[in-house]
Formats: C-alpha cells, structure tokens, sequence
C-alpha cells in the first residue's frame, strides 16, 4: 500500500481516534473503511429534465446505446438527399 498524508480537522481527527480505540483497530483501518463507505460506486442519477423519458419508448433494441452508429448508419440517417 502506498502512504497518503491528510490534514484533517481536529474534531475529526478525535473522532477517529475514539472509534479506534473502541473498535482496536488502527486509524489507518478506521479512515480506509469510511474512505471505502463514501467511494462505493454509484448510479448516476437521471438528470430531472428527461427523467419522465427513460424507458418510455418500447421495441428498440437493447444494444442500442452500445451500437447507435451502425444503427443509425443502417437507417440512412446523417446522408445527403439527392
């Protein structure tokens, strides 16, 4: 593990420490579980302007945010009219 120095506040830092010292385990431990608590990967939310959209259009392909070139492409979208 690589070493990483903070400057926390000192109610923080005395937090910690208390929560070390009743769970014996090291300050290392105690910040590296709330770090991982707070970093846990999240779903983006849908932004409130579209959020009555999503899922609202049925039959379309599942790939379709994967693959929306070819399929786009296959429709003829994006070509001059002659």
């Amino acid at each position: 593990m690589k070493t990483l120095t903070v400057r926390l506040p000192e109610a923080l830092v005395a937090e910690i420490e208390a929560e070390s010292r009743g769970r014996r385990r090291s300050k290392s431990d105690v910040v590296r579980e709330r770090l991982a608590l707070v970093t846990r990967p999240r779903s983006r939310p849908v932004p409130p302007a579209i959020a009555d959209l999503v899922g609202s259009v049925d039959g379309l392909p599942v790939d379709l945010s994967r693959r929306k070139k070819s399929y786009l492409r296959a429709t003829g979208y994006g070509r001059r009219a002659r």
